[in-house]
């Protein structure tokens, strides 16, 4: 997310702003952010991971969409456009807008250097608001590494994390696994690890 805002806008202006626009921009309580383009290895990582759920969540009752799908969440009045999240049962849209969800089960956003704060503090605060949230997984494309957030039965959550390629990440609320080589396939690292370590 770009640090540029633009003045206070309504839900709707936002939203008559969005649909005409070019490029992206996410909404926090009044003021609009552009946001900034992805890299070539987070795009790689999304599409993997999504092509990954996609096979696995075939003629279930679950669905995965990616990037251009946008997510509202009403508690903080936030419109946002998570890398990839899933669904589960009926669709729940904002007034009718199929452009707009206000819910979703499985969240994965890919770290960028300048948001990955973002993604796991005030982001993550967010999508907790979600009432059938249940999974937070965070991607890092700068190594292979992950973390994985669950939601606990008292409500409080539990997170590991994940850094070898031969590494599954078991995602319990949709029936789903990503194993972190399959991810990363063809993500190239400026600074590759070291074989010998």
């Amino acid at each position: 997310m770009s640090s540029q805002p633009v003045s206070y806008l309504t839900h709707d202006q936002y939203l008559d702003i969005e649909t005409a626009a070019e490029t992206r921009s996410e909404y926090i309580a009044g003021t609009m952010y552009a946001m900034s383009g992805a890299s070539r290895n987070h795009s790689r990582i999304v599409s993997y991971a999504e092509s990954l759920l996609l096979n696995q969540l075939r003629g279930r009752d679950c669905e995965v969409a990616s990037t251009d799908l946008r997510l509202f969440i009403e508690r903080y009045s936030v419109f946002t456009y998570p890398d990839i999240l899933v669904t589960c049962g009926p669709d729940k849209f904002l007034r009718n807008r199929t452009d707009t969800l206000t819910d979703a089960t499985v969240i994965i956003e890919v770290l960028s250097p300048s948001t990955k704060n973002y993604d796991r503090s005030e982001k993550f605060d967010y999508y907790r608001a979600l009432p059938s949230f249940r999974e937070y997984l965070l991607l890092s494309q700068d190594q292979i590494g992950a973390e994985h957030h669950v939601r606990q039965p008292d409500g409080s959550w539990l997170m590991r994390e994940y850094s070898t390629p031969s590494d599954e990440i078991r995602i319990t609320s949709i029936g789903c696994s990503l194993r972190l080589e399959a991810v990363y396939e063809r993500v190239q690292f400026e600074n590759p690890p070291d074989p010998k370590l």
